[in-house]
């Protein structure tokens, strides 16, 4: 598989492109990363250095891969943080061209807008070109719960939900066009305090998986999760299964940084779970 991967870079750490890259290329897949930010570290510090790429170098970079006759063999598009609202745009055009060169072609957007605990910590102007610019385009949508509920004005998605009321936020957000959702950090009404869990919901059905919830927060854990659902989705052709592999996967990853003692995730460490998914949850199929 060969994916277009347009999001954020860090030089220290692992978030956006810093964090999607790796485990992609380390299932096999190449990559072609296009930065829409080159910061120094992640902002959860607080502080950071390095440029937001403006809107047209982004789109320059995109040109010169389509010059290379690249996007005929684009099988995938991942977008994830954008920096600036007109990012959106570039992101849509890429996708325009690169399903006009090869129409199996699929689109990945993880809606990067916050989290229930921090609450949106993007520009305000981004959530809205989320909804009439990228979503639209987006075969597969991975949000949080926070963003399932920002993207669809619904506030009490931000706390613990009953799972009708989360399908059918999902439902709505389908109806933009999205056709596969994934919606991570479920808090679900009736759940267990020491767990967390993940939904994803396709036109035939819908599959929970649960997890043991770690005593930690780890920035880059969406954009790890959005990279392999979207790599485990489009060689397996299984909504289940690849959630299945993606929670193994990303479990690891999380339960080899809280062990670390390190804030940043121990991706090069858990390499092999990533490679090699233990399949150790059960998929749940609820509707």
């Amino acid at each position: 598989m060969r994916v277009l991967s347009i999001q954020s870079h860090v030089a220290y750490g692992h978030v956006g492109n810093s964090a999607a890259v790796f485990p992609l290329q380390r299932l096999g897949h190449e990559v072609w990363p296009v930065l829409t930010v080159n910061f120094s570290n992640h902002t959860g510090y607080g502080a950071w250095r390095g440029p937001l790429i403006a809107a047209e170098d982004v789109a320059a970079v995109i040109t010169g891969i389509g010059e290379r006759g690249a996007f005929e063999t684009c099988d995938a598009v991942l977008s994830g943080y954008q920096g600036s609202p007109e990012i959106a745009d570039v992101i849509a055009d890429a996708v325009a061209q690169v399903k006009a060169a090869n129409p199996d072609a699929t689109y990945t957007c993880d809606p990067v807008m916050g989290n229930a605990t921090s609450g949106c910590f993007v520009n305000p102007a981004i959530p809205p070109k989320y909804r009439s610019t990228v979503i639209p385009v987006a075969d597969v949508l991975t949000p949080n719960q926070f963003e399932l509920g920002f993207i669809t004005d619904r506030d009490g998605l931000s706390g613990p939900s009953s799972l009708d009321d989360i399908l059918s936020a999902v439902e709505e957000v389908r109806g933009l066009g999205p056709s596969t959702v994934l919606v991570t950090s479920v808090d679900r009404e009736g759940a267990d305090d020491d767990v967390i869990e993940m939904l994803a919901v396709t036109a035939d059905g819908a599959w929970l998986v649960t997890t043991p919830r770690l005593p930690m927060k780890a920035n880059g854990s969406g954009d790890i999760t959005a990279a392999l659902f979207t790599a485990h989705l489009r060689t397996t052709g299984s909504p289940a299964d690849a959630l299945a592999r993606t929670a193994s996967s990303v479990f690891a990853v999380l339960k080899e940084t809280l062990d670390s003692g390190e804030r940043e995730l121990r991706l090069i460490a858990a390499q092999d779970a990533i490679a090699s998914p233990a399949n150790e949850f059960a998929v749940q199929q609820v509707r």
